[in-house]
């Protein structure tokens, strides 16, 4: 987790493989609620245990192997590089969602950093932004139409993209197909271009929560519940920043790299 109409298969930061299951799973613990409990707004949850375990699967057999390879392959300063450049072709999208969510300082803010990270940031291979005091923003165009006044909606668990609702899932789909960054990219390249780049997002972002993914599925007594409590916390978080209407001071982000 972004191209032209035509595209859905392409993405930004977004990914639109197999390789993203686990990109809005890689907060910390919380509180693991009771399933069922309608503060979930899970009325689907029957269909989404099934989703759930059809990710889980595709995990152990394709990514979490990919993730250790990757791992293994690449140190841990050409890894950051790596998730340096994703996180900074997704800074125009951010931008956008900024702007339609009134949120003036934060577009501000982004647009700031694309330009550095861009420039001084060698192609956005360092973040320099932030140490020029500019730290990353949330937005995306779900948090854009709940900025607007959109409710939630069930509980959903994609497939691929894993934990998610109605609205966001509507949110995900225009942001993969409408990134300002696809624009640049010659239209005979984007599918292939997107797809790169999803499949390397993915194998970053699970490779960075091997252990802490490992450790939150061992101290479940339910797996699909407390990851559903997990992610509707880290949700909430990012939804925040858009009900202030206001800059970001600092984003919560357990997988930044230390640059």
């Amino acid at each position: 987790m972004n191209f032209p109409a035509s595209r859905r298969r392409t993405l930004s930061v977004r990914s639109i493989t197999l390789l993203v299951l686990y990109c809005t799973m890689s907060s910390g613990c919380a509180t693991v609620g009771t399933a069922g409990d309608n503060e979930y707004n899970d009325p689907y949850e029957s269909f989404n245990r099934k989703i759930f375990a059809f990710n889980r699967a595709v995990d152990r057999a394709v990514i979490k192997p990919a993730a250790k390879g990757y791992r293994a392959i690449l140190p841990q300063f050409m890894r950051d590089r790596i998730r340096s450049i994703i996180d900074n072709l997704n800074e125009p999208l951010i931008f956008v969602n900024d702007v339609l969510q009134l949120r003036i300082d934060a577009a501000g803010t982004t647009f700031g950093r694309f330009i550095t990270n861009s420039t001084v940031g060698l192609g956005g291979m360092f973040d320099r932004a932030t140490v020029d005091g500019l730290p990353k923003q949330t937005g995306d165009f779900g948090q854009t139409l709940y900025r607007w006044g959109a409710a939630d909606g069930p509980y959903l668990v994609l497939p691929f993209f894993g934990p998610s609702n109605v609205r966001d899932a509507v949110g995900l789909g225009v942001d993969l197909v409408s990134s300002p960054v696809g624009y640049a990219i010659p239209r005979d390249d984007r599918v292939k271009f997107g797809v790169s780049v999803g499949i390397v997002n993915g194998i970053d972002l699970r490779e960075r929560n091997l252990e802490a993914l490992d450790v939150l599925e061992q101290s479940a007594l339910d797996f699909y519940v407390h990851l559903r409590s997990v992610s509707r916390q880290h949700r909430a978080a990012i939804l925040e920043q858009a009900r202030k209407g206001a800059k970001t001071d600092e984003l919560l982000d357990p997988d930044a790299p230390t640059r």
